[in-house]
C-alpha cells in the first residue's frame, strides 16, 4: 500500500471510527467488545483498502465486515455453550456424612451410664465448667473431672468410631 493511500486509510479511520464504534456496540451490546469488533473490522478493511475503488461503499464494507465478524465470533461462542431443557442440578450442602455421625455420637453416648452421659453432655454440649456441673450433680469437682475423664476415654476406645 503506497504512503497516499495508507494516510486516506487514516483518515478514514479517524473520521469515521466513533460511527463504527456504536454501530459495533449495537451489535455486540458491550463496549469492550464492539471496540474488539470495530479493530477486526478495520484490519480486514486495511488488508482490501486497494481493492476498494469506490471510496464511497467504504463504510458499507466496514460494516458488512464487522456482521460477518460477529457472526463468525457468536458461531463459536455458541459451540462452546450448549443449551437443555433441562437445567443442571445445584450442589447441595451434603448433610449425610454430618447426619451419620451425629448418630452414630448419640448411640455411643447411649451406651455411657447415666452419670458420665450426664457430665459429659453438661461439660460439652451445655458448655459449662466443672464448677456448675458439680452444682447440678451434687458431687466434688474432682468426681466431675474423673466422671468426664472416664467417659470421653470409654468414647476414644467405642468401635463405633473406629
Amino acid at each position: 500500500m503506497n504512503t497516499t493511500r495508507h494516510e486516506e486509510f487514516r483518515e478514514y479511520m479517524a473520521d469515521r471510527g466513533p460511527a463504527l464504534l456504536r454501530a459495533a456496540t449495537q451489535l455486540t451490546s458491550d463496549r469492550a467488545e464492539a471496540e474488539d469488533l470495530v479493530q477486526a473490522a478495520l484490519a480486514k478493511t486495511y488488508l482490501a483498502w486497494d481493492r476498494i475503488n469506490d471510496r464511497a461503499a467504504v463504510d458499507g464494507y466496514v460494516r458488512r465486515a464487522m456482521v460477518n465478524t460477529q457472526i463468525s465470533w457468536w458461531r463459536r461462542r455458541k459451540l462452546e455453550i450448549y443449551p437443555t431443557d433441562e437445567l443442571p442440578e445445584r450442589p447441595v450442602d451434603d448433610h449425610t456424612r454430618r447426619s451419620e455421625l451425629h448418630d452414630v455420637l448419640t448411640r455411643a453416648l447411649r451406651r455411657l451410664p447415666e452419670r458420665q452421659r450426664l457430665a459429659v453432655m453438661l461439660r460439652y454440649y451445655e458448655d459449662m465448667s466443672e464448677t456448675e456441673i458439680a452444682k447440678i450433680l451434687g458431687v466434688s469437682v474432682g468426681t466431675v473431672k474423673s466422671t468426664v475423664s472416664r467417659a470421653m476415654t470409654r468414647l476414644r476406645n467405642d468401635d463405633t468410631f473406629g
